[in-house]
């Protein structure tokens, strides 16, 4: 076919117009990768561009001006601009899982608050908070993950979050059968599906309830070779932190439940602060160590660093590292819960953890140990922590995360001497 001057034009033009609507259309389809800027226009240092080879990295939104304000999750000072950033939106809890084929995972380091507890099998599961330290993300499109599935004890704490909390996962234990079609063989006590929908999640107004398979692509889509090689389905599944408060938000929920007019901390009970961390010159506590069921391949460590007044986490061995960050995991705080533990409740395999009710546990902060106790005296009570006179903890200004076990398992922790 033989084309003049005037056709070549049109049809170079018409494939331009193409490639831009195609660009626009993406581009809001999907979530924002690399990084994103406030609506006042912080600075940012986030890495957006690699050698060839390597695999991507993010940084961390700077924000300018005083830290003047608060955070009720983590006790830190953070600047204005990013207090009218979190203070619109009440916090998020995700599952994510902690088999090999999910590590390293993707968002751990943003978290305020993480939760561990064995999900089956001897395997733990995280819950993550997001409050305010996920402000500082540079908004990596999927940047929390792998995502997996609910938990009726995870539940009972994510309760703790809000009147209705926004609770993310894919899918979790329910009334299933042992046979297509056949009756429910799961324990009552383990269907996290159906004790979510009698808590009104799922309704109208109140709906907090973020399982992936009610969520669009534009916010959590599958990853096989995210990490570099192919992982089974199961253990690829991610989501963007900034659609998930996009989708609250288009229900309702944000700082307020706007069906009910009630702000989501009108009966939330503060974390207790000290003004500052002291770390200690002979730590009682330099290496702490404890497994859940024995498997060396899901037992944790975590390791004094002085200068810091922080604790570095090894998962399996290992230093656990977030793969947004390529930095191992590091925590202000560590509270070890001791709660009742019941193994294959069902033919299932499910185990219950009683985290309603009371029991004993350690808190480890700089550098030393402590004995405590914990209690939460409702679903949606906060479990108040407290020292051995009976008076509640102070934490040190940071993130927190508390470790399930169950009761008398041991925890040995090592001197500096």
């Amino acid at each position: 076919m033989n084309l003049n001057k005037s056709q070549i034009s049109k049809l170079v033009g018409s494939y331009f117009i193409i490639f831009g609507l195609s660009f626009v259309l993406f581009s809001k389809l999907l979530p924002v990768n690399g990084a994103f800027l406030s609506p006042n226009s912080s600075k940012n240092n986030a890495e957006t561009e690699t050698q060839e080879g390597e695999k991507p990295k993010i940084g961390y939104l700077q924000f300018e001006g005083p830290k003047t304000e608060i955070c009720s999750l983590t006790g830190e000072l953070y600047t204005k601009e990013e207090k009218n950033i979190w203070s619109a939106r009440r916090p998020l809890t995700v599952m994510i899982e902690n088999h090999f084929d999910s590590r390293p995972q993707s968002g751990l380091m943003y978290a305020d608050v993480v939760y561990e507890a064995v999900a089956e099998g001897g395997i733990t599961r995280f819950m993550a908070v997001y409050y305010c330290n996920a402000v500082k993300s540079t908004g990596y499109k999927y940047d929390i993950g792998p995502v997996r599935s609910a938990r009726s004890y995870f539940v009972d704490i994510a309760s703790e979050y809000a009147d209705y909390p926004l609770y993310t996962h894919v899918g979790g234990a329910n009334c299933s059968a042992e046979t297509p079609g056949g009756p429910c063989t799961s324990n009552p006590k383990t269907q996290a599906i159906e004790l979510i929908a009698s808590y009104g999640w799922n309704n109208k107004g109140t709906w907090g309830d973020l399982s992936q398979f009610s969520l669009p692509y534009k916010v959590c889509r599958r990853e096989p070779d995210r990490l570099g090689d192919v992982r089974a389905t199961e253990h690829t599944m991610y989501c963007s932190t900034t659609e998930l408060w996009n989708v609250a938000e288009s229900r309702g929920l944000t700082n307020m439940t706007v069906a009910k007019n009630t702000a989501w901390d009108k009966n939330f009970r503060a974390w207790e602060f000290a003004k500052e961390g002291q770390p200690s010159a002979s730590p009682q506590a330099k290496k702490i160590s404890f497994s859940f069921w024995g498997d060396k391949g899901y037992s944790v460590s975590w390791d004094y660093d002085q200068k810091t007044n922080s604790y570095l986490r090894q998962n399996g061995g290992v230093p656990h590292l977030d793969f947004s960050t390529q930095e191992t995991i590091s925590t202000q705080n560590i509270i070890v819960q001791y709660a009742k533990e019941t193994r294959s409740v069902d033919i299932h395999k499910h185990n219950i953890y009683d985290v309603i009710g009371s029991g004993t546990g350690l808190l480890f902060q700089n550098g030393q140990v402590e004995k405590i106790t914990w209690a939460k005296a409702t679903r949606t009570a906060r479990t108040i922590f407290k020292d051995s006179a009976g008076k509640e903890i102070n934490l040190v200004p940071g993130t927190t995360w508390v470790e399930i076990l169950p009761i008398g398992n041991k925890v040995d922790y090592e001197s500096s001497q």
